[in-house]
């Protein structure tokens, strides 16, 4: 259950980094425009926790969806058409405009409650079904460990260094 106690820790992580930034830190918009290593999307895409939040949150929502129905017998990919791995950025984007106007507090709550519902069907599973390659026909060639730990504690550790690294900019 390492997958359970890496989310478990790092969601913690996550959270005591929020509830320990000063006022200024929480609420100066993101910049990393002078940052010439941060050139992925999302680093000009977040403007704030909001928006680190939301995003977990709706890959939480992919993961759940993904693994609920696939369990009833319906085939589909983890990301909805007309998304695959090479475009997903544009997906990310979507998720972003949806959520424009979530207010931070609502995001909290949604991240909170998607975080205990992962954590839940996570803990169904054995390790070996969630760590053996092709275990599962829907999960393709990897397994659906790798799935979740890209939606979970990999995913929090994202978040973890883009609220770090906005703090590190105000500092400057």
């Amino acid at each position: 259950k390492d997958l359970l106690e890496a989310s478990k820790s790092n969601f913690e992580k996550l959270n005591e980094l929020i509830n320990n930034l000063s006022e200024e830190e929480f609420n100066t918009e993101f910049d990393f425009s002078d940052d010439i290593k941060k050139k992925e999307a999302h680093w000009s895409r977040d403007k704030n926790i909001r928006d680190i939040l939301v995003h977990l949150y709706e890959w939480h929502q992919l993961a759940i969806n993904w693994i609920n129905r696939n369990r009833e017998g319906e085939s589909v990919n983890f990301l909805p058409e007309p998304y695959s791995f090479k475009n997903y950025g544009e997906m990310n984007v979507k998720f972003w405009e949806k959520h424009q106007k979530t207010p931070y507090e609502k995001a909290l709550t949604m991240v909170a409650d998607s975080h205990r519902k992962v954590m839940k069907i996570i803990d169904t599973f054995t390790d070996e079904e969630l760590f053996t390659k092709k275990h599962f026909s829907w999960t393709g060639t990897t397994s659906l460990g790798s799935y979740l730990i890209s939606s979970t504690s990999s995913h929090y550790d994202w978040g973890i260094k883009k609220i770090k690294a906005h703090k590190k900019n105000i500092k400057k």
